[in-house]
């Protein structure tokens, strides 16, 4: 397919090296027919090395038949994380290195998840878009204090920290956007 068609989450096949397009960047030259360059943010796949590679919106990259399965997260086994596919409770298991920052955001049973499938390997995860995570420590509301929305610091169960509203106390679960890792609002 062309360099302009791809998407982030496409995996391709670069000099015989499988990667995962994690981030794209489009820079158009100045001046009238210049061509727009393509920049993207690839991993191999699997092994998570990063690769930069710059290419022009013509220039072709071959695409790598994928299968997606819909999975559920079910336990840790060691330092990789187990999902049961949906359908036929097939076990997949990804390294840490395989679902990297992802980790912060699986907890216990999370579901809608999405396990890429290449050869038979699981090869990346696609998380759902938000997940509900437990806040285990954050400094207390200031009592008396101004009405400002200021955001504090919250540690989460799965180990990541991320802001949230002052209102938001120990023991709550807040919503959280697996891209961005930003507070989206009270999950009960």
């Amino acid at each position: 397919m062309k360099a302009y068609d791809v998407k982030k989450g496409n995996v391709v096949d670069h000099n015989g090296t499988v990667y995962q397009v994690r981030d794209i960047e489009r820079s158009s030259p100045q001046g009238r027919g210049g061509n727009v360059k393509f920049r993207f943010t690839m991993y191999s796949v699997p092994g998570g090395n990063k690769f930069d590679l710059s290419l022009g919106g013509e220039d072709e990259l071959k695409e790598v038949e994928l299968s997606r399965r819909q999975a559920t997260f079910s336990y840790k086994d060691g330092d990789a994380f187990v999902f049961l596919d949906d359908e036929d409770y097939t076990p997949y298991t990804l390294d840490a290195d395989v679902v990297g920052d992802g980790a912060g955001f699986i907890v216990d049973g999370l579901a809608n998840c999405y396990v890429q499938i290449i050869d038979d390997m699981p090869v990346a995860l696609q998380l759902p878009q938000s997940v509900a995570i437990e806040v285990v420590e954050t400094p207390p509301e200031l009592k008396g204090g101004t009405a400002t929305k200021r955001p504090k610091p919250a540690r989460l169960s799965t180990g990541i920290e991320i802001q949230v509203p002052e209102y938001i106390g120990n023991g709550e679960r807040v919503w959280v956007n697996t891209t961005t890792g930003e507070f989206g609002g009270r999950a009960d």
